[in-house]
């Protein structure tokens, strides 16, 4: 396609910043083709060479990257400028910058940001809580947990879950069916984790689980996707917030970040 532009994202590290980076960029505009093309890893200048050779071959490249090495991202920039490639590094000023208000040099180390230090053993701690006790698992110790999530089937539940896990948060997910699939410490008020719930659109709800029986070849003659029987069970969970006095967030229109930054906000406000 001729104004499709072949995307370069060439990293030092894992790729994770940059992968974020360029996805926040394409959001910004709607008519954008264009195709990925993921470099990890990139330490040396043969390595770039071999990139730069293989992006001189195809229509419109355009290079983004995040190399720590003031001298080997100088080398990227230098060597496709050479060839005329368009290239922008997204960490080179800001690290100068923030180099400068502080008054101290930067470490310029690959992969700095997953450095095996004390936050990142919470991390994992998280992740593992939140997976033993996700869909109502192992509620035995859910006051241990930082956030508790509630919701009837299919609003997000799990994937913020895990999302807000990666973030540090010992998450535990309970599937709202009426208020005696409630475990007893949560509504009793003995507990402090944060505790939301999340609702969305009967309608919506109702397409996504009908997608999720198809994907699944299930039958779908079932009250699971009946749509009177969701926006009861819709409305019944937002009496059921309403009563304990939870804060809840509609995931309609959300994605999971939104949702967990939306929750996070809320942890916060609670312990301040």
């Amino acid at each position: 396609m001729k104004n499709e532009h072949q995307i370069y994202l060439i990293s030092d590290s894992t790729g994770e910043t940059i992968d974020r980076i360029f996805a926040a960029l394409r959001a910004q505009f709607s008519n954008f083709e264009y195709e990925l093309n993921h470099f990890s890893f990139t330490r040396t200048e043969n390595q770039i060479q071999k990139i730069l050779e293989n992006a001189k071959k195809k229509e419109n490249p355009i290079i983004l990257y995040t190399i720590v090495n003031s001298k080997l991202a100088k080398y990227l920039s230098d060597e496709s400028q050479k060839k005329q490639i368009p290239c922008f590094g997204v960490l080179g000023d800001l690290i100068l910058n923030f180099s400068k208000i502080l008054n101290q040099r930067a470490s310029h180390q690959p992969s700095g940001q997953h450095v095996l230090d004390e936050e990142y053993y919470q991390r994992i701690e998280a992740i593992q809580f939140t997976m033993n006790h996700d869909d109502g698992n192992q509620i035995d110790d859910i006051e241990k947990s930082d956030i508790i999530l509630l919701g009837v089937s299919r609003t997000s539940k799990t994937p913020t879950s895990i999302y807000l896990a990666n973030k540090g948060f010992k998450t535990s997910n309970i599937p709202l069916v009426n208020e005696n699939s409630i475990p007893i410490k949560l509504t009793s008020k003995k507990i402090k984790s944060c505790i939301v719930g999340l609702t969305t659109e009967a309608e919506r709800l109702f397409d996504i689980r009908k997608n999720r029986l198809t994907s699944l070849k299930e039958n779908e003659n079932t009250e699971y996707i009946d749509l009177d029987k969701i926006r009861l069970e819709v409305e019944n969970s937002k009496k059921i917030f309403k009563k304990n006095q939870w804060p809840t967030i509609d995931v309609t229109r959300k994605s999971v970040e939104e949702t967990a930054a939306s929750i996070i906000k809320i942890y916060e406000i609670m312990n301040k």
